[in-house]
């Protein structure tokens, strides 16, 4: 299965490590030009110069996702050259620094960030690239939610979970509401995968025992890598996936 992206544009949201970074230097190996952000100033910069160093064209650009007008700026900056965007992947989330906590003690202030984050930020992203691909009649947006979007979350962090499931729910939406314009809007649910300094901390936090039974509970009795994940986003994004919308994607080892 031959996949290019020669000519297209893609903004991938949260592209400073982990699944961002990863999902980055596969659209910039493939030919597109690909527009990276995050408010990880330093860390981006970094995934830059892995997209240019294997060949590829990687801009990036500090941006919140909370912030509105930040998030148009970066679609209007990232569609100026061909006057569209072809592809948006929206990975920016996570739980903010958070751990689990009962119920009664968690603060408004924690409950909502992780939501604007996770949810409002793939709706203003979604927002500001469906004009051009309304016009171009064609788009593709994949968002990264987790299998915690479909289950419960293992952190234990219930605005994570109910997160999660929200941007499925926005993914089936928006996939009604595009599909006559021509965009597809699927979504992928990660499993656990050690891909960032947030998810080692998980890891090492499970200690030994705790870690094999994890693994014991995938069915190919191993973890997955950032790459298994880009690898879902890359096959949504691509004319192998055509007649393909509203879908959530498991890449979790099998459950």
């Amino acid at each position: 299965m031959h996949i290019d992206f020669a000519g297209k544009t893609v903004i991938v949201t949260g592209a400073a490590h982990g699944f961002g970074r990863v999902i980055s230097i596969a659209f910039a190996s493939r030919g597109a030009h690909v527009w990276a952000c995050d408010v990880v100033e330093g860390e981006l910069s970094e995934t830059q110069a892995l997209c240019n160093a294997g060949g590829g064209m990687c801009s990036v650009r500090v941006v919140d996702v909370r912030d509105r007008t930040a998030v148009h700026a970066l679609a209007h900056a990232a569609s100026a050259e061909t006057g569209r965007v072809d592809i948006l992947v929206n990975n920016a989330g996570g739980v903010l620094g958070q751990i689990g906590r009962p119920l009664e003690e968690v603060t408004a202030d924690e409950w909502q960030q992780i939501f604007a984050v996770n949810v409002t930020g793939a709706f203003y992203c979604a927002q500001a690239v469906a004009p051009s691909m309304k016009t171009a009649h064609f788009g593709r947006i994949i968002n990264i939610s987790s299998g915690a979007g479909l289950g419960i979350s293992l952190t234990g962090i219930q605005a994570y979970a109910s997160a999660k499931a929200a941007q499925i729910g926005l993914t089936r939406q928006l996939a009604h509401e595009l599909g006559p314009f021509g965009i597809t809007v699927n979504n992928i649910a990660p499993g656990f995968v050690r891909s960032n300094e947030a998810t080692e901390r998980q890891w090492e936090s499970y200690g030994r025992d705790g870690q094999q039974a994890l693994i014991e509970r995938i069915a190919l009795k191993r973890l997955g890598t950032p790459d298994d994940i880009a690898n879902g986003v890359l096959f949504f994004a691509s004319d192998y996936a055509n007649w393909i919308t509203g879908q959530v994607l498991s890449v979790d080892g099998g459950k």
